[in-house]
């Protein structure tokens, strides 16, 4: 349990329903869904969640703000949300969505991989934090 991450990564089976995890690449939807009661039961077993918004990863689409809110919510263990960020807006808004109870990752926003938030610049917001 000590210093093990749990990656869920999620989406929707159909437009404004919860989110289940996914696997094989994201394809294979699961009937696990994220949820209060599964969270709480798998925050047992890791010390930390990260969860994927499969629908919005690498894609600088914004942000899932339902699935951050839920997290925030229903998260009784560390959690970091990863998917859509596109500017320091997303990392500012997670923080607002979720009161500063989740963290969030970047990735292909990043200029360091071909995206237009200079990491420097992020780097400048997290140590705002």
């Amino acid at each position: 349990k000590k210093a093990l991450v749990l990656d869920l990564s999620c989406r929707r089976r159909e437009p404004g329903g919860p989110f289940f995890v996914v696997t094989d690449r994201w394809q294979k939807f699961t009937e696990l869904e994220v949820s209060e009661a599964s969270l709480s039961s798998l925050a047992a077993l890791c010390d930390e969640f990260l969860v994927h918004a499969v629908d919005v990863e690498g894609k600088q689409s914004g942000i899932e703000t339902e699935l951050v809110e839920q997290l925030a919510r229903w998260s009784p263990i560390q959690v970091t949300y990863a998917g859509g960020v596109r500017s320091l807006d997303d990392l500012e808004l997670v923080q607002t969505l979720s009161a500063g109870r989740v963290d969030v990752t970047v990735g292909s926003a990043l200029d360091l991989f071909g995206g237009a938030l200079p990491f420097s610049e992020a780097l400048r917001w997290h140590k705002r934090q």
